[in-house]
């Protein structure tokens, strides 16, 4: 559903991102793991197009999404959940969740599936979104980037400044999206008990360069853990 190949980015005169290739399947789920300035965000940012590769091919279901703009990405079937949520403070929840449907082809109301799915947000629905807590804000930015109907989803470090009880809430969250909906989603994360929730396969970067991959059954914690390790 989403193939990486050869892509690399810099910034300025300094390369950062080494002709990263990988594919994330159709419903499956995919986490990129690894520590703080390995490039996790780098490459999310530039599948989404804030910034700009200077090398490979991203390709959506068979398009490719080089050179397009962030919007235009989203339209064609991509969603992106930032690092740190960024919600719109003043805007009230259900408004923030209505700002996604720019792009929905089947309605301008928001699925009453999205409220099944966080029914804390419809109690909320009319509170500001700076007014909600962290763990409630990362909530309703994926219930944000989920109504304009992605076929895949990108989480950049959905648990970071989350709870515990609240990452166990969002784990179990994006398993029932899985179960609801054919999607891929792609996860950048350093919590491994999280991702070994969630993901079907686990892949490591590493100094810009993807150095592991491996199925979940077959994946080797202590392995893991070591790249996470400083």
């Amino acid at each position: 559903m989403l193939e990486v190949s050869g892509l690399k980015v810099s910034y300025g005169q300094s390369e950062v991102i080494h002709g990263v290739d990988f594919t994330a399947r159709q419903n499956e789920t995919l986490a990129i793991m690894g520590r703080n300035g390995m490039g996790k965000t780098t490459v999310f940012k530039t599948l989404i197009g804030i910034l700009k590769n200077t090398a490979g091919s991203i390709k959506l279901d068979g398009q490719e999404l080089a050179g397009l703009p962030s919007h235009a990405r989203v339209a064609a079937g991509l969603a992106y959940v930032p690092q740190g949520r960024l919600i719109f403070p003043h805007l009230t929840v259900l408004e923030n969740i209505e700002a996604g449907l720019e792009t929905a082809t089947n309605s301008k109301k928001v699925p009453d599936e999205i409220f099944s799915l966080f029914p804390v947000l419809l109690e909320m629905r009319h509170r500001k979104g700076g007014n909600l807590s962290g763990g409630q804000q990362q909530q309703l930015a994926i219930a944000r980037a989920l109504v304009s109907e992605p076929k895949v989803l990108l989480l950049d470090e959905p648990t970071e400044g989350i709870q515990p009880s609240i990452i166990k809430e969002i784990a179990q969250t994006l398993n029932e999206i899985q179960k609801m909906r054919d999607i891929t989603i792609v996860v950048s994360e350093q919590i491994l008990s999280f991702t070994m929730e969630i993901a079907n396969r686990l892949m490591v970067i590493e100094s810009g360069r993807m150095v592991h991959d491996v199925e979940r059954k077959d994946c080797d914690a202590d392995k893991i853990t070591s790249y996470l390790s400083v």
